[in-house]
Formats: C-alpha cells, structure tokens, sequence
C-alpha cells in the first residue's frame, strides 16, 4: 500500500533491511551528538544583511541549513515505518511555538514545508509567514486536530490514537492526518536559543516518522583552540539525537561537516539548489 508521505526503498541490503527488526521502536535507535559552533561567522553575517535591509536571525539561518542539508543528504530524509524504509517525498520541519513567552503562555506547532531548493531568502520568508499565522489565537490545523481528540471521552481518546497508529504502520493513515501531524516530519527543532536555555539531546517519538530531532542552545563564551592557541570564542552548540537506522556512521559524519561548512558559509544558501540527489527505490 503507498503512503501519501514517502516511496518505499528497496535497493538496501540484507544488514539494512533487518536493523528495523532489531531496534523495531524508534526509541530503541537513538544515537546522541554534539556540535559546537563558533558563532562570529554567523553574527556577521545576520548583521551584514540587517544592514542592507534584510530581516535574519538564527532561527532562520540554522532552518535554511536543515533544509539544504536534507536536499543533499537525502538518507537522513528517510524515515522507517513498520520494518520497512521509506524516502520522504518532500522536506519537512517542525517546531514548537509560544504564542507568548509567558509561563502559561498557550504552545502550539508549526510545520514549515519545503522543496529544498529554496535559497535561505526565501527560506526566511516561509518562515516569518508560518509562524505570523500560528501567532493569534486561531487554531491551526494541529490544534484542530487536537482538540478532535480531546473532544472524546478519556477511554476513546485511547482507542482513537492506537487506531491512528495501527493506520500509519498499515500505510492507511489519511494524508490530511499526515499534513497536520507534526510528528510527520523531516526533522523536529527546537529554538532554545530564544529563551536562553542550553542545548539538549530530546528524545525522538516513536508516533510518527521523525528520525532527527535538534536543539539549539544559547550563545556563550567558551575556550576553543585555533591554531594550537586556547582563546575564548563566542559559540553556540547543537544537540542531536537520531534514528540509527537512517544510514551508517560515515554518513551521519559527512552530514555534519557538511552543516558546519554552510554555516561558516552562510553565502553558499543565496543561491537556489538546482538539483537534488533522489533516493534509489
């Protein structure tokens, strides 16, 4: 049966095939990592574009670098449903957001939607317009959904979701369930940076098809060597956690340095991607 979400890979070998039998959950797979990142090339670069009237900030800036990095690193877009590997068949990610940063200010998630061939401009738009809709007090369709379910007595409630989960592992699950979940996702972040809290590693869900959640923390001063000198650096760091599942560790390794290399880089992301590496089926 297809999904409305991703195509089925085929072309892996045995070993591959058989880790979801291994590590059936999601929970059973995570794989923890640090980055850390000294933020002066970032800094500079949101203040050069300020200065020429373009709005960024470092939620923009790390968003538009998942985003390029999930366009040409299409295993890590890949998700794994009911021992079977799946290529994603667009770029996704999702975040959660405090309509106001108050204690009891009401959460809700956003999920931004892209090709991956944005240039992180227009990256930056999608961004601000999502999160300009999510700001008010009308529901979006998460929240609707939501409610749905907590419309339904306590033991409904139950029976609602283990239907919904047997729906997904089955292929069966409504694209427009898929759309509002924001537990259907290329990748889960979270912007700690915004209420000066440090990174964490966060778990991954096993609902859903989220195999990469990052967090990212605040700003501070630490010692860094360059070259072989100990000076004290402004950096930020980012916390990983992973489907191990997704690829091998060379894989995970070339990702990485490919992240940090676009943000020591940030000019590499003006300019559209033209092509994207498909998966094989």
């Amino acid at each position: 049966m297809p999904r409305s979400d991703g195509r089925r890979i085929k072309s892996l070998s045995p070993f591959v095939k058989i880790m979801p039998y291994i590590m059936e959950r999601r929970s059973d797979a995570l794989i923890y990592h640090k980055q850390t990142l000294v933020t002066e090339h970032i800094d500079d670069y949101i203040h050069a574009k300020r200065e020429s009237g373009v709005k960024m900030n470092y939620m923009h800036v790390f968003i538009a670098v998942f985003v390029r990095v999930l366009a040409q690193r299409p295993q890590i877009n890949r998700f794994v449903m009911n021992g079977r590997y799946y290529a994603r068949n667009h770029i996704s990610i999702s975040m959660a957001v405090k309509r106001s940063l108050h204690d009891d200010g009401e959460e809700t998630t956003v999920k931004f939607m892209f090709t991956g061939k944005e240039s992180i401009f227009e990256i930056a738009q999608i961004v601000d317009d999502v999160i300009r809709e999510n700001l008010g007090d009308t529901q979006n369709e998460t929240d609707q959904l939501a409610a749905k379910f907590m419309s339904l007595p306590g033991p409904m409630v139950k029976a609602a979701v283990r239907t919904v989960k047997w729906l997904d592992r089955h292929n069966l699950m409504p694209a427009g369930i898929i759309k509002a979940s924001p537990f259907h996702t290329s990748l889960f972040f979270t912007y700690l940076k915004s209420i000066k809290l440090d990174y964490i590693y966060h778990h991954l869900y096993d609902f859903g098809t989220t195999g990469v959640f990052i967090a990212l923390g605040k700003i501070k001063k630490m010692p860094i060597v360059e070259n072989d000198v100990v000076v004290e650096k402004s950096v930020c760091e980012l916390g990983y956690v992973l489907d191990e599942r997704l690829c091998d560790g060379l894989y995970f390794a070339n990702t990485f340095k490919l992240a940090k290399k676009y943000l020591e880089d940030l000019t590499l992301l003006e300019t559209p991607l033209e092509a994207i590496k498909e998966d094989v089926e």
